[in-house]
Parts: structure tokens; C-alpha cells; sequence
């Protein structure tokens, strides 16, 4: 997306809040919601709005996990790191996920098909080890289960 596309719906999207500083993570959010990331030019125009300084804008920005500062690919991977998903196989999961896609972690493939991201917890212990992909959980996963979900389409991604 062009500069001037971001920074217009920005203005339109600003323009809906107050410039009180408490609106700041909301208006990230809708940001996040519209562009679905933070583009690099959000957290300047943001902070000129808000009358805040650019580094108060970033660091609330980079201290929340919601918030995104590059594009997530069109399908998110989420392999679980809890206690439970850890001595059921997770790390096995993750690194056969990691082999399918190309990609280690907070990584997106080039061509935005996938997002590879690992959670503390799914909240699926029963399951364990669980992958998300999109909001689908995926239980009892082992290397051979994500290699049938994620199958070679995605190693030329």
C-alpha cells in the first residue's frame, strides 16, 4: 500500500477520535484492524495527532504481543510452547513446521501465504501438542500430521 493511501485513511480513521492521549492504544488497534499491521508511517502521523512523542507511539507498539509492525501472512501458524505441548512433541512440531514453511518464528514467507508464530499456551492441554492454523485447533499433532497440513506447497513459498 502507497504512502498516500496509508496516511489518508489514517486522517480518516484519526479523525474519529479525540486527541487525548488515553485513545492511543485503541487507535492503534483500529490501525492494526484497517491495515492489518502498523505500517512504519502509523506511529509517526499517530503520534503528531496525539501530540505524543514517536517514541512513546513505537514503544507502546513493540511492548504489546497484538501489536504487529510487518504485514502476517493470509494464514497464521501458532505451534504452542506450554508445559504440556512442550513433553508431548511440540518442539518436534515446531521444527518440522518451521522445515514445511521456511521460516522460523515471528517470520512471514515471501509471498504472505504464512505466518509462523509459537504461544505460550493454547489453552488446549488435553490436546497436547496443538498447532492453530487460522482459528482451526489442530490436536495430538506430530511431524507427520503438519507435514499432511502444510504438505510441500508451502517449501517454495
Amino acid at each position: 500500500m502507497e504512502k498516500d493511501a496509508i496516511e489518508k485513511q489514517l486522517d480518516e480513521l484519526l479523525s474519529q477520535y479525540s486527541r487525548d492521549s488515553s485513545n492511543l492504544i485503541p487507535i492503534l488497534q483500529a490501525a492494526q484492524d484497517r491495515f492489518g499491521y502498523l505500517p512504519g508511517e502509523a506511529a509517526l502521523q499517530i503520534a503528531r495527532y496525539l501530540r505524543l512523542p514517536e517514541s512513546t507511539v513505537y514503544g507502546v507498539a513493540t511492548f504489546y504481543a497484538q501489536f504487529k509492525l510487518t504485514p502476517s501472512g493470509r494464514h497464521i501458524v501458532k505451534v504452542c510452547r506450554g508445559t504440556a505441548c512442550h513433553v508431548r512433541g511440540a518442539p518436534r512440531v515446531l521444527e518440522e513446521t518451521e522445515k514445511r514453511l521456511g521460516i522460523k518464528p515471528g517470520e512471514t514467507t515471501k509471498d504472505r501465504e504464512y505466518t509462523l508464530e509459537t504461544v505460550a499456551c493454547i489453552g488446549a492441554c488435553a490436546l497436547a501438542p496443538t498447532v492453530v492454523i487460522d482459528e482451526e485447533t489442530h490436536g495430538k499433532m506430530t511431524a507427520k500430521k503438519i507435514e499432511e497440513i502444510l504438505g510441500d506447497k508451502t517449501r517454495a513459498a
